[in-house]
């Protein structure tokens, strides 16, 4: 895998789950222009990515604002994460909105 294409409101919202949760590393944002922003996503309007990377993970985000509606969204990235608990406690320090979905005998956590 190369990396995993994601969209986010702000890069404000994208630095405090990339960089200040995950611990990635961010890059210099780039624009995309209108004319390949249509024919890739066929999305009329300029889009602002952002590249975060660790040592074996790429997440190439594209900061929609207020210039693309959103549709309810399926798309996710699933993380193998060694401490919830500390990871659920950075989550709230950070004001990140962490969702529990019980499935079974087991409960899913979203962030």
């Amino acid at each position: 895998m190369r990396h995993v294409a994601l969209t986010c409101d702000s890069e404000k919202k994208s630095d405090r789950f990339y960089k200040d949760l995950l611990g990635l590393e961010k890059s210099e944002p780039k624009t995309l222009t209108r004319s390949l922003s249509k024919s890739i996503f066929n999305v009329d309007t300029e889009l602002l990515m952002i590249n975060y990377r660790g040592e074996q993970v790429h997440f190439e985000i594209f900061i929609t604002g207020q210039s693309v509606k959103s549709h309810k969204q399926i798309g996710h990235v699933c993380l193998e994460i060694e401490d919830l608990k500390a990871f659920l406690n950075k989550c709230r320090q950070l004001e990140i909105e962490v969702i529990h979905v019980p499935k079974g005998d087991r409960i899913l956590t979203f962030v």
